[in-house]
């Protein structure tokens, strides 16, 4: 059972960090090559598409963390790293949550016609939440590798 355990919070943390990590590497910056017309056609179209498997993915990551700490309470430093891990995972949904998610419905109501104002600002912040939760997704996924390779034998 622990190992079952390890490989579904390695997997589900794994995913998670990837998912945010690739976005930061290729997705954002490719945003901002393209017209802003394609620009925001593609990010209401990413969002309709990433909507459950992020949510999804967050949640899995949280509980497995959550698991692989109970399953390693033998270790008390595996079993911080694990917890560490799951406090990082809800810390990403918290931030997509409220920071990213709200931007992101606004965002599906413009148009290059009827952008708001202050509209590079918005995008500055919805970067700023992203970068957050990039790294505490990052880091929450270390934490689960390092819980889960280092804990001493029972």
């Amino acid at each position: 059972m622990e190992r079952l355990v390890k490989f579904m919070a390695i997997l589900s943390t794994g995913l998670l960090a990837g998912a945010f990590a690739y976005a930061f590497f290729a997705v954002v910056p490719t945003f901002y090559e393209v017209p802003l017309e394609v620009h925001l056609t593609f990010r209401d179209a990413l969002m309709r598409h990433n909507s459950a498997y992020v949510q999804s993915i967050m949640a899995l990551s949280f509980v497995t963390s959550i698991w692989l700490a109970w399953s390693l309470r033998a270790s008390t430093s595996a079993r911080t790293l694990a917890l560490s891990a799951s406090v990082l995972a809800l810390i990403t949904f918290l931030v997509t949550r409220f920071g990213n998610v709200p931007i992101n419905q606004m965002m599906r109501t413009w148009s290059v016609a009827t952008l708001p104002q202050d509209y590079q600002q918005l995008l500055a912040r919805w970067l700023a939440f992203h970068n957050v939760r990039t790294v505490t997704a990052v880091s929450s996924f270390l934490c689960v590798v390092i819980a889960a390779t280092t804990q001493k034998k029972r």
